[in-house]
């Protein structure tokens, strides 16, 4: 697991010499892979990750559980993680969570299960980020949290966290009630979350109920409270455990196919799949493309686009692939309902407006959106804010016009490191 080779400044996007026909295999989800290594430390005995994703946020997971006591060996070349895990955060540690917000904020409570003082750190930009309703939460239930920054990292926090019933917001970020569903599990009394607002991004944690089942472990709404969610205890059992293709990195292929009038197909997705972010495909289909969802496999075929409205709240990550693919569609696209999404590693409703009208397209912030309004296109050197989610949408941008430039391409290695060079595949000519 080595580190990243230094970042090219820029990369002009060669458009396609003919419409793509391929099937694309692309790496592990890293939320599902990031959810199966917490299961897994947690787990005593020895559990086998197939199809586990190698990037930094994955890195970041395995750097922090490592330093809380598992033992992670991977093996790239067939995407497999090992992992022994076992009693977790039992001496003093400092947890480097780099850019990774699943990490940074799964760590947190795993580091106060023990009585060891555990400093929980990351890079400048995910110190930037909220982190504020996770701490409380803990201090609610008996931890001692020392706090940094205005976000909350760095921050120190001492256990040991026994378990019990704790309030926490719902629409600042999911990842908040999945780290805390993820380690109740693993106290003496479990716990009990009562949402005080509504839930963001719902789908991700149906994900995390789901990897934690996979474990042993149980995590579901109250029968009689839908705001209630209770993660029993009893502990985590070791198992091998397959992870899907990663859905959200499926969507910039999908939306190639759909912007160029291709054809792409991606194996091991399907209509069972737990990733929400496969919704994708659906918005795509409703904008005019061909879609075929079967039991392991997706196809999307181009067609002329229409512009569309759409709620993007359960597949947030998902609405600058969306911006991308409106630019190429007769009429406005309108997406609502991702106000939160101001705070992920960019704001990722300005920032994709701001590029747009760079590019010469008209775009405008909403309050809990944005709309874009087709129009031509013309060369521009993008910027991407160090955010892998921009850098891969506005590469599709290049695949029609001439002229578009990447600024800080490698901010991609935080969850696909070899993005372009797939991407570059889709011209070659090539079929399934």
């Amino acid at each position: 697991m080595s580190g990243a080779a230094p970042r090219p400044d820029a990369l002009e996007i060669t458009p396609l010499r003919a419409p793509p026909d391929a099937t694309v295999l692309l790496p592990g989800s890293k939320s599902l892979t990031n959810r199966a290594l917490v299961c897994a430390a947690g787990a005593a005995g020895t559990s086998r990750l197939h199809g586990a994703l190698f990037a930094d946020d994955t890195r970041a997971m395995v750097g922090c559980l490592s330093a809380l006591g598992a033992r992670v060996v991977g093996d790239e070349p067939a995407a497999e993680m090992v992992v022994t895990g076992g009693p977790l955060a039992r001496r003093a540690a400092v947890l480097d969570a780099r850019q990774s917000g699943t990490t940074g904020r799964f760590v947190l409570p795993l580091a106060a299960l023990g009585r060891a003082a555990i400093l929980v750190d990351a890079d400048a930009q995910l110190r930037a980020r909220p982190f504020g309703p996770l701490l409380d939460a803990l201090e609610s239930l008996g931890v001692a949290v020392e706090r940094g920054g205005p976000g909350g990292l760095p921050a120190r926090v001492t256990g040991p966290l026994a378990g019990g019933e704790v309030a926490l917001p719902g629409d600042v970020s999911s990842q908040f009630l999945s780290a805390l569903l993820l380690v109740g599990p693993l106290t003496r009394e479990g716990l009990r979350v009562r949402l005080t607002s509504p839930l963001v991004s719902a789908s991700y944690v149906a994900m995390t109920a789901a990897v934690m089942g996979a474990f042993g472990a149980h995590a579901s709404r109250a029968p009689d409270a839908d705001n209630l969610l209770w993660a029993p205890p009893g502990g985590y059992t070791a198992t091998n455990y397959r992870i899907e293709p990663d859905a959200s990195a499926a969507s910039y292929f999908f939306a190639a196919a759909a912007i160029t009038g291709g054809r792409v197909v991606v194996e091991g997705l399907g209509r069972h799949c737990l990733q929400g972010d496969l919704a994708f495909v659906e918005l795509l289909a409703r904008m005019g493309a061909e879609v075929h969802v079967g039991e392991e496999r997706v196809e999307v075929r181009g067609a002329a686009l229409r512009g569309i409205t759409a709620d993007l709240s359960d597949c947030s990550d998902t609405a600058p692939t969306l911006a991308a693919v409106a630019c190429f569609a007769e009429g406005p696209t309108r997406v609502t309902g991702i106000g939160f999404i101001r705070r992920k590693e960019s704001d990722r409703i300005a920032a994709p407006v701001a590029e747009l009208r760079r590019a010469g397209v008209e775009a405008a912030e909403e309050a809990d959106g944005f709309r874009v309004v087709p129009g031509p296109l013309h060369p521009a050197r993008l910027r991407t804010y160090g955010d892998h989610r921009l850098a891969m949408s506005f590469a599709l941008l290049g695949l029609r016009q001439p002229g578009i430039v990447i600024e800080d391409p490698g901010c991609v290695e935080k969850t696909f490191p070899d993005y372009f060079a797939r991407l570059a595949e889709l011209g070659s000519g090539t079929g399934p």
